[in-house]
C-alpha cells in the first residue's frame, strides 16, 4: 500500500471538487497536509476561508492531520506563506500537488489583456509563485516530489479557452524544468491531465446533459485520484513526464519530435525546400523523444555526422 506516514504534503486549490479529493486520499494514507484555498468562485472572484476549514475539519474528524492555508498562489508572498505552513505546522515538506486555479469560457477574439494575465497570474504564475519556495527546502533535504495539474485543454486545445490553455500547457514547460534541475536532489516533477467531473465541467456541460448521457458517473472525479496520489509518493520513480487520467483510463502524453527532412549540412533551405519536402517535414512514422533540448541538438548532430564533442568529427565518428 502506498503510505505517506511522516510526509507533508501541501494541495492548492483543495477546498472544493478534485483538489478535495486530493488531500482527503492523501490524508487517509497518512500524509500531514496543507490543505490551501483561498475560498473563491470559478471565475476568481471573492474569498471563503470556510472551505478549506472544513476540508481540514473532515481529514482531522478522520482521525488525520491537516492544517488549512487561505493564502493565494497570485503572488510570491502567497506561495511562500502556503510552503511556510508546512513547515511550521510539519517540519517538512516532501510534495507538492499544485491544483489551486480558476475557469471561465471565453472566445478568442473577444478576450481582453486582463481576463488573460489573470488566468495566467493563477495558474503559471501561482505554480511558479508555489514552486520555487518548495523546491529550495525539497533540495536542502534531499527528496521532493511535485505534482502540477495541467489539462488536455492546452496539450490538445479547447474551445473558448485561450487563456486557460496557454496557461495550463505553461505548467508543462515548468514542470520539464524542475525535473531536470531537481533531478540531481532527489525531486521528481510529473503533470497530471484530469478529467472528472466538476464546477469546471459544468461551465461548459449542462448538468442535465451530463446526467442524461451518463457521463456524470464516467468521469466521476474519484477516478482521477489515483494518478495524482501515485506521482506524489514515494513509490514514484519517473520524472519529466505528463499523464492522463479520464474515465478509469491512465495513460502518458508525451510530446515526440519526427525525424523529418534534414538538408544537407552546408546547405540553407528556402521555403521552396520545406514546400517540397513537406510530406516528410510532418511525417510521424519514425519519432524520438528528446529528453531535453540539448538532445534534439545531439540528434540532428548525429544524423550530420558531427561528434557532439566537436564540430569538425567526421560521419564514421559519430
Amino acid at each position: 500500500m502506498i503510505d505517506f506516514t511522516d510526509q507533508a504534503i501541501v494541495v492548492t486549490g483543495a477546498g472544493r471538487g478534485l483538489g478535495r479529493l486530493y488531500a482527503l486520499d492523501l490524508a487517509k494514507r497518512g500524509a500531514s497536509v496543507v490543505v490551501n484555498d483561498l475560498g473563491g468562485s470559478m471565475g476568481g472572484e471573492g474569498a471563503d476561508p470556510t472551505v478549506a476549514d472544513e476540508v481540514v475539519g473532515e481529514i482531522t474528524q478522520g482521525g488525520g492531520k491537516a492544517v488549512a492555508s487561505h493564502d493565494s498562489v497570485e503572488s510570491p508572498e502567497g506561495g511562500e506563506a502556503i510552503v511556510q505552513a508546512a513547515i511550521k505546522h510539519f517540519g517538512r515538506l516532501d510534495a507538492v500537488v499544485s491544483n489551486a486555479g480558476i475557469f471561465n469560457s471565453i472566445a478568442f477574439e473577444e478576450m481582453t489583456p486582463d481576463q488573460w494575465r489573470q488566468m495566467l497570474k493563477v495558474h503559471l504564475d501561482g505554480g511558479f509563485h508555489l514552486s520555487q519556495p518548495a523546491f529550495k527546502i525539497m533540495k536542502n533535504q534531499g527528496y521532493g516530489r511535485f505534482v502540477f495539474i495541467s489539462s488536455s485543454g492546452g496539450m490538445f486545445g479547447q474551445h473558448l479557452e485561450a487563456h486557460y490553455g496557454a496557461a495550463k500547457a505553461g505548467l508543462v514547460g515548468l514542470s520539464n524544468v524542475i525535473a531536470l534541475e531537481g533531478a540531481e536532489h532527489g525531486i521528481l516533477s510529473n503533470t497530471v491531465l484530469p478529467f472528472g467531473f466538476s464546477r469546471m465541467v459544468t461551465e461548459t456541460v449542462d448538468a442535465k446533459t451530463l446526467e442524461e448521457t451518463g457521463l456524470k458517473d464516467l468521469i466521476a472525479p474519484e477516478k482521477v485520484v489515483p494518478m495524482v496520489t501515485y506521482l506524489a509518493s514515494r513509490a514514484c520513480e519517473v520524472t519529466h513526464q505528463n499523464y492522463s487520467a479520464l474515465a478509469g483510463r491512465y495513460g502518458r502524453v508525451f510530446i515526440g519530435l519526427g525525424d523529418g527532412w534534414l538538408a544537407e549540412r552546408d546547405v540553407t533551405a528556402t521555403a521552396d525546400d520545406i514546400a517540397e519536402h513537406f510530406a516528410q517535414v510532418s511525417d510521424t512514422e519514425s519519432y524520438s523523444i528528446p529528453d531535453n533540448i540539448y538532445e534534439e541538438l545531439f540528434s540532428v548532430m548525429g544524423r550530420l555526422g558531427i561528434d557532439k564533442g566537436g564540430a569538425g568529427a567526421s560521419a564514421d565518428s559519430s
